[in-house]
């Protein structure tokens, strides 16, 4: 899927072990660097955290919070850590590229922009 090196909080990690996760995101994680929360980097992908991608099949830039599925709310753009476009970003930094398969069999290419990090604005203030 990738050859990106995922980054995980334990806490992240955790909670997405006991989901129904699809073959690719499973081995997205078992190949994932695990680190304490206070540990993670504020660049990285995170449950929680606000991310702009850019996706190079539509052309496009967008703007989502990769939630737990409980918390999906497309109305104020949260996506499920189990949606292709979640799956696809966990875990990664700032500026990192990963081809990702979707559902509808195409292959795309998304590029992180920026993330905005709960665990950094917490360690922040």
């Amino acid at each position: 899927m990738s050859e990106a090196n995922l980054i995980l909080s334990r806490k992240d990690y955790l909670d997405l072990m006991v989901l129904q996760l699809s073959a690719d995101l499973r081995t997205e994680l078992e190949q994932a660097i695990v680190v304490p929360v206070e540990s993670i980097e504020p660049d990285v992908v995170t449950i929680g955290a606000r991310v702009k991608y850019y996706d190079h099949k539509t052309n496009s830039h967008r703007e989502i919070e990769i939630v737990l599925p409980e918390d999906v709310d497309s109305a104020y753009g949260r996506v499920s850590v189990l949606a292709p476009v979640g799956a696809a970003l966990i875990g990664l930094k700032e500026g990192q590229v990963i081809d990702w398969d979707f559902p509808d069999g195409s292959m795309r290419r998304l590029t992180v922009i920026s993330v905005i990090q709960p665990e950094a604005v917490r360690l922040s203030q």
